[in-house]
């Protein structure tokens, strides 16, 4: 409503225009103008502001009154996405408790404008366009042929879905483009619209004014009977028991799909809660390689990059001068420089590779997204990174996943290819990866392909087999030479075999941008690094191989700084060193192997950690939120982050 309030506010009613134009030489005198009735809020007038005079409204005076004076005066008329870049801007050019009031009276300005404009939706504001029958006829004239060349053997019955689909599609597609244009101005679901207000957009008025067009069944197929029918003209009988059960699929899935994200969140939040920031730099050389072109990957270069700070000094290709040093952060000026210096890779500090015992450092994490600037000692960014996956799983669908045109029902998508990712599960639609170099040879058998690496180079020679099911695409061709790691057929790999052929940094980028894919498939932004905040937590332990002469036992997991004070104690007092690799767990299994025994029991498995707990005479450091809580002392937030607070 806000929203709607703002952009009826700023834009100019053109119908109220006076010929002979209506002038005045200040603000004030075109608030007595409308005390007067003598002007209407969104009449254009002409005003001297500054040294100079502007074709506004009144109420586009009252919006620019409401702004800071170093934002200048904004003539034009301010959609949802405005208002989000005036608080950006305002962010960094004035005081936080400045941006509170700013929001506050934009906030009370919108529900005026909203108030004023007296906005309410009639069925008659649904204008149908006059051209969707004869629209419609020659679709179903199109689908008849592609019928009769079914029937004749010309085509198979998955291409007649396809073909009919794709017209429909296109048909639904064309009504609802000519329904948007022949719409005017004025016109009150125009201006909801073209508001950008969350309440609605391009998709509902299709269904109310154009045709509702081609729904889904409760598996989440098409159903090939399209339903032409708009909600303005009413459904038929068949229309509407066809399109009920599409929605109760929906409202199902949404009451269930709520618990599973909760419960998404609530692990996240449970593995990630002691990372904090608690320093500012730990001065590490390392980083993690960010590439411009990530395969099926739709964030830009530029956001991936920008408000962290460079691992190593960025150099233009063009003009071969430096562009930002080592250790500098990459601000959307440095970012737009990097793009048109044609650079396709940057090394950037990441909390992945951040030198520091316990929590993470500023440098490594890079802006705060809540004010753009360097994050602050205190802030607890690991629960930041669990809130900001976690709260957008709502929104994921658990739509069926189109492989090359052909529907596999059992390719793991949505929220549940999430969850598969952080739990480290070995997927269904799993693809083996090659763990050697050499010459690949295909066979093809009654069950599917097996393909032979051979590797002539090393003495012996290394082979390695390995079998694809018919169902599955191959991705390599018989004869290729191919590396180490390689992908051999479409689907998913398995995270526990990439870190154990291609080690842990690929593992890691694999996991994220393959979480990514889902959120951004569904048009959800999140930033790399909460990500990475997670990963770091995921990929902190490591497992027992021999114990030494420790107390250990081989196969246990123990956090990487646990291990090292274990050994450091056995070497000070001469003895021999455990050793022990890498290991990548879920998040669920992480929080169980914590450090901390309050943590781990308050989250599951209450009896078994605590048992284990006492015969081991553990001992907690209190170094996250929930041990503190749970004991009842201030979570270890300091510095400015308190203050604020």
């Amino acid at each position: 409503e806000m929203a709607v309030g703002i952009f009826y506010l700023t834009t100019l009613d053109e119908l109220l225009k006076k010929e002979n134009g209506t002038e005045f030489s200040s603000f004030n005198e075109v608030y007595l103008a409308h005390s007067f009735e003598k002007i209407k809020l969104r009449e254009p007038i002409k005003v001297r502001v500054g040294n100079e005079i502007l074709e506004t409204s009144l109420g586009r005076i009252m919006f620019n009154e409401k702004l800071p004076e170093i934002l200048g005066f904004m003539n034009e008329a301010i959609k949802a996405s405005g208002i989000k870049k005036i608080i950006t801007v305002a962010i960094q050019l004035i005081s936080e408790a400045e941006v509170a009031s700013l929001i506050d009276g934009i906030k009370s300005l919108g529900f005026y404008g909203a108030t004023v404009s007296g906005i309410s939706v009639s069925v008659f504001d649904n204008e149908e366009v006059p051209q969707k029958n004869d629209l419609i006829k020659e679709s179903e004239k199109k689908v008849t042929k592609i019928e009769d060349q079914y029937q004749e053997g010309l085509i198979t019955n998955e291409e007649k879905k396809r073909l009919s689909n794709e017209v429909w599609q296109k048909t639904t597609d064309k009504i609802a483009d000519l329904t948007w244009n022949n719409l005017k101005a004025e016109n009150v679901i125009r201006t909801i619209i073209d508001s950008e207000g969350a309440r609605a957009g391009k998709e509902q008025l299709k269904q109310l004014s154009a045709m509702r067009g081609l729904l889904l069944d409760p598996l989440g197929k098409i159903v090939e009977l399209p339903i032409k029918s708009n909600f303005r003209e009413g459904l038929s009988i068949f229309e509407y028991v066809a399109s009920a059960r599409g929605s109760r699929k929906g409202l199902t899935d949404s009451a269930l799909k709520t618990a599973n994200a909760g419960y998404l969140t609530r692990r996240l939040v449970d593995v990630s809660h002691d990372v904090i920031i608690k320093d500012e730099d730990c001065e590490t050389k390392e980083g993690i390689i960010v590439v411009a072109h990530e395969e099926g990957r739709t964030a830009s270069f530029t956001d991936r990059i920008t408000g962290r700070f460079a691992a190593a000094r960025i150099v233009s290709k063009t003009t071969k001068k430096e562009i930002v040093k080592e250790g500098e952060e990459i601000t959307v000026e440095k970012a737009k420089q990097v793009i048109s210096g044609e650079v396709v890779e940057a090394l950037i500090r990441s909390p992945l590779t951040c030198g520091l015992e316990y929590g993470i450092c500023a440098k490594c994490y890079g802006i705060d997204f809540s004010n753009k600037r360097i994050v602050q000692t205190g802030v607890p960014v690991g629960v930041i990174a669990a809130q900001s996956i976690g709260e957008p799983g709502t929104q994921l669908t658990m739509r069926v996943r189109h492989f090359g045109g052909v529907v596999m029902s059992d390719v793991t998508q949505g929220l549940p290819r999430v969850e598969e990712l952080f739990e480290m599960r070995t997927p269904k639609n799993l693809s083996p990866i090659s763990e050697i170099s050499g010459k690949i040879k295909i066979e093809t058998t009654d069950e599917g392909y097996l393909l032979t690496i051979k590797n002539s180079r090393t003495k012996p020679v290394e082979e390695k087999e390995y079998f694809v099911p018919a169902s599955a695409t191959i991705t390599v061709n018989d004869g290729q030479e191919i590396q180490i790691g390689t992908q051999l057929a479409q689907g998913y790999l398995d995270p526990k075999e990439v870190i154990k052929i291609n080690g842990l940094r690929e593992a890691q980028r694999y996991v994220i941008n393959e979480a990514q894919k889902v959120y951004e498939s569904q048009g959800i932004t999140i930033n790399d690094k909460h990500f990475e905040v997670i990963l770091r937590k995921m990929s902190d332990k490591v497992i027992v191989e021999t114990v030494g002469d420790t107390a250990l036992v081989p196969g246990d997991f123990v956090t990487k700084t646990r291990f090292d004070e274990i050994n450091a104690e056995v070497l000070s007092q001469g003895g021999e060193p455990g050793t022990a690799r890498q290991a990548l767990l879920g998040i669920t299994k992480s929080s169980l192997f914590s450090d901390s025994w309050l943590s781990a029991a308050s989250f599951q498995e209450t009896t078994k950690v605590l048992t284990e707990a006492a015969l081991e005479g553990a001992e907690d450091k209190l170094i996250g939120l929930k041990e503190n809580v749970i004991i009842g002392r201030l979570i270890p937030v300091e510095g400015k982050a308190i203050e604020e607070v």
